[in-house]
C-alpha cells in the first residue's frame, strides 16, 4: 500500500516556476488504498462543481451544438475521456435534460477502479465503459464533441500527443479538454481550501496536480497546430480543436 506523504507546511516552500513532471499522484498509484481512493472520487463532484468552470463552457461551446443538432432532428454525442467517478459526464446529461436538449452522453475511463466506482451509482443516463480514447479509435467510433476534465496533467508527452490526436479522430465537430492552470494563486488557494480534508487523496493530489499542469504560455508551445488555449476562472485552461470543415449536426 502507498501512504499518503504530509503537503507542504506552506505554499510559499513550492516552487512553481516549472512543472513538476516527476511528481506522481497517489491516485495513479495501482497498489493506492482503495478507500482513500473511493472518497477522492466521491469528492470530485463537490471540487468539480466549485472549480472546473464546465457550466459556462457548457453553455458557450456546447448548447449551439446541441441546438443545431435537435433541429436536424438527432442527439448530439458527446464523448467525455478520462471521466474517473463520472461526476463531469453525469452533470452534462443533467444539464442537457433540464433544457429538453437531446444529448446522449458517453464516458470512458481505462481504469477499472475508476469504471467500478461510476458504474457503482445511478448512471445519470450516461453510457460508460471500461476503454480508453485508442480503443473507441480501433472500433472506428465518431462523436460529435468530446470532452475531458483534468486528464492531460496526468499524462507524459506521449500519452498527451496520443489522446490529442485520437481526440481529432474521434471528434466530428469540436474537443474541449479543461485544466489546471499552474500559479501561486491556485496552489495557495488549494492549500488553504483542503486544509480540514482528510482521508482521501483529495489534498495531496490536487497540489501535485498544480504543479505538474501548465501555464497558458506552456502549453500552447506544446499542442499541435489547429489547438488554442483559452484561459478561464478560477485559474483554468481550456485547450479547444474546433473541426475544419466539421459536418452540421
Amino acid at each position: 500500500m502507498t501512504s499518503t506523504r504530509q503537503a507542504p507546511s506552506a505554499p510559499v516552500r513550492v516552487r512553481l516556476d516549472r512543472r513538476a513532471t516527476d511528481l506522481p499522484e497517489l491516485m495513479d498509484d495501482p497498489d493506492c488504498d482503495l478507500e482513500q481512493l473511493r472518497l477522492t472520487y466521491e469528492r470530485f463532484d463537490v471540487v468539480n462543481r466549485l472549480v472546473s468552470g464546465w457550466r459556462r463552457t457548457w453553455r458557450r461551446h456546447v448548447v449551439p451544438l446541441a441546438v443545431e443538432a435537435a433541429g436536424a432532428g438527432r442527439s448530439l454525442r458527446l464523448l467525455d475521456v478520462g471521466s474517473g467517478g463520472g461526476d463531469v459526464p453525469r452533470a452534462f446529461a443533467r444539464w442537457a435534460a433540464r433544457s429538453g436538449l437531446p444529448v446522449d452522453v458517453t464516458a470512458v475511463d481505462p481504469d477499472a477502479r475508476a469504471h467500478a466506482f461510476a458504474t457503482g451509482r445511478p448512471t445519470g443516463g450516461v453510457t460508460f465503459r471500461a476503454a480508453s480514447s485508442a480503443d473507441l479509435v480501433a472500433e472506428g467510433a465518431r462523436f460529435d464533441v468530446v470532452t475531458s476534465n483534468h486528464v492531460l496533467h496526468h499524462l507524459d508527452d506521449a500519452g498527451r500527443t496520443a489522446v490529442l490526436a485520437d481526440s481529432e479522430r474521434l471528434a466530428e465537430r469540436l474537443v474541449l479538454h479543461g485544466d489546471l492552470e499552474r500559479s501561486r494563486l491556485a496552489y495557495a488557494a488549494w492549500w488553504a481550501g483542503t486544509l480540514p480534508v482528510r482521508r482521501s487523496f483529495l489534498r495531496t493530489d490536487g497540489l501535485r496536480s498544480i504543479r505538474r499542469s501548465w501555464t497558458a504560455a506552456e502549453l500552447r508551445g506544446v499542442v499541435p497546430s489547429g489547438w488554442r488555449v483559452e484561459r478561464q476562472r478560477p485559474c483554468r485552461l481550456l485547450l479547444v480543436h474546433e473541426v475544419p470543415g466539421g459536418a452540421p449536426c
